[in-house]
């Protein structure tokens, strides 16, 4: 991954200089929300009282063509009216990603979205909202398996190798915070038995699609019985019940977390089917997702989410690993 910098004030820059390209007034205020793989800045427009949300996207991430993949799968879930996700805007001159400068010379991608009202699900309500979550993520795959993308359509691979590989996309776990080398045994074997699973589970086409790839709390928004999907960034080609994974991003090891799949699956199987074959088959992707945080959190220290789950986040994936491992034996 090319290094860059997040600093708050360039970031600021980047997102004064979008927000006039998408026509909004220069004394609008502009709020940085939070730093993650992008930087996403709230904007009110001072002139029509609009509230909009401006995603400064990292460079060396996705290219122009692989950001536009993604807000064409935006535009047709959308018309499909399958799941409630925040529209896409346009520019002044018409155009959904601008080019943004900031005062060194320096240039980034940026994307304007519609603000949607809701608040990240609570710990109280994540059985509710699962089995709601587990409804919308089945629509998503049913669209995902009838949707023929343009030809010019380009979305990372999470397979095996592109998550948990030596060069993944996010890095290598091997290079996770504090990693001695009980921890490097421990997930080493893990590693060694995700592989074997997924490779008798098979890519097959009812089974490896186009999905989200990135619904965890902070990317949903529940409003009374409603909840919203937002942040396709990390959308591209891997298993669909991948997606259950990442749902489930930091909460591995949460007490409610049985009932909390079992809530999943309960409104998975309201839209459409899941054998049991696959249902046996999600603490596999649990754990996929577990190990490749591992990495995500040691390559983003620089950001707030990387930096409050810390060094004991290693060691509480190798207690799961240790778990999953006694029950795949």
């Amino acid at each position: 991954m090319a290094p860059y910098s997040n600093d708050p004030v360039l970031l600021h820059e980047f997102a004064s200089d979008a927000v006039s390209k998408f026509g909004c007034s220069p004394d609008s205020t502009i709020s940085l929300l939070n730093v993650s793989e992008n930087a996403t800045f709230k904007v009110s427009d001072s002139n029509s009282g609009v509230d909009t949300i401006l995603r400064v996207h990292r460079p060396g991430y996705h290219s122009h063509q692989a950001i536009q993949s993604e807000l064409d799968w935006c535009a047709s879930l959308k018309e499909a009216e399958l799941v409630q996700i925040p529209a896409v805007l346009s520019s002044a001159n018409g155009e959904q990603i601008v080019i943004a400068d900031n005062s060194i010379g320096e240039q980034r991608h940026v994307v304007m979205f519609e603000f949607l009202t809701g608040v990240e699900p609570t710990v109280d309500r994540l059985v509710i909202d699962f089995k709601t979550l587990g409804a919308i993520t089945a629509r998503l795959h049913n669209h995902a398996k009838q949707w023929e993308p343009p030809k010019s359509f380009s979305r990372f691979k999470w397979d095996f190798e592109t998550a948990l590989g030596p060069k993944g996309h996010w890095g290598s776990w091997r290079d996770g915070l504090v990693m001695g080398p009980n921890e490097i045994e421990i997930l080493g074997k893990l590693s060694d038995k995700l592989r074997e699973r997924l490779n008798q589970y098979g890519m097959s086409k009812d089974r490896f699609g186009l999905v989200h790839g990135d619904m965890r709390l902070a990317n949903l928004l529940v409003q009374d019985n409603d909840v919203a999907v937002i942040d396709f960034d990390d959308c591209g080609f891997s298993w669909y019940m991948y997606d259950l994974g990442s749902s489930l991003s930091f909460i591995e090891n949460h007490p409610l977390l049985p009932d909390i799949i079992d809530a999943w699956v309960s409104g998975y199987r309201t839209v459409a089917s899941l054998s049991k074959e696959e249902e046996a088959e999600l603490p596999t992707f649990i754990m996929f997702r577990r190990l490749l945080l591992v990495a995500w959190v040691a390559s983003h220290q620089d950001t707030e989410t990387g930096q409050e789950m810390g060094s004991d986040f290693t060691q509480v994936t190798c207690d799961l690993a240790e778990k999953y491992l006694s029950n795949f034996a």
